[in-house]
């Protein structure tokens, strides 16, 4: 599929919300809403933009996107996970076909997993001595799903998605 300045106006916006998110977690432990609300309200233009066909393409997407933050929303009950993280992966696949999107969670996974580590890292370093003070770790999550989705988006610049 060709690159028109529509489509590369719709991901640019798309990089920019996962920049922004991931930057405002790491600072904040928040993601905002509307961040979310974008990335999500963006990616049926880029199906348009795009030419995704609208049975069964788009409807799998919004039922995968569906099942994932169902599924998602569990961690978040269980207090592993933030709201914003859980509606933010939701977001990200509307994006992505069910191939793609797998990958995505696996990258996350283990960005999330480096984050963790170094979020761990910077705790002892802050707080040498074993106190009970010490505040309790809050990872950026975020950070991870923004890295993950943007090494997914990697892909429709050299390969736009054909096949799947």
């Amino acid at each position: 599929m060709e690159w028109t300045i529509v489509r590369i106006a719709i991901l640019s916006a798309f990089v920019l919300l996962l920049l922004s998110a991931g930057i405002e977690d790491a600072r904040t432990r928040e993601i905002a809403d509307r961040k979310n609300i974008a990335i999500a309200l963006i990616a049926p233009l880029w199906w348009w933009a795009s030419g995704v066909p609208v049975w069964p393409d788009m409807a799998i997407r919004i039922a995968v996107a569906i099942i994932v933050f169902l599924l998602f929303a569990q961690a978040f009950r269980i207090g592993m996970m933030g709201g914003g993280d859980v509606k933010m992966i939701a977001a990200i696949a509307l994006w992505l076909p069910v191939p793609p999107l797998f990958r995505m969670l696996l990258l996350m996974s283990i960005a999330g997993g480096i984050v963790t580590v170094a979020m761990l890292v910077d705790h002892r370093l802050r707080h040498r001595k074993r106190d009970e003070d010490a505040p309790a770790i809050e990872v950026p999550y975020g950070v991870a799903i923004a890295i993950a989705a943007l090494l997914i988006l990697r892909e429709p610049i050299f390969n736009p998605f054909p096949n799947t």
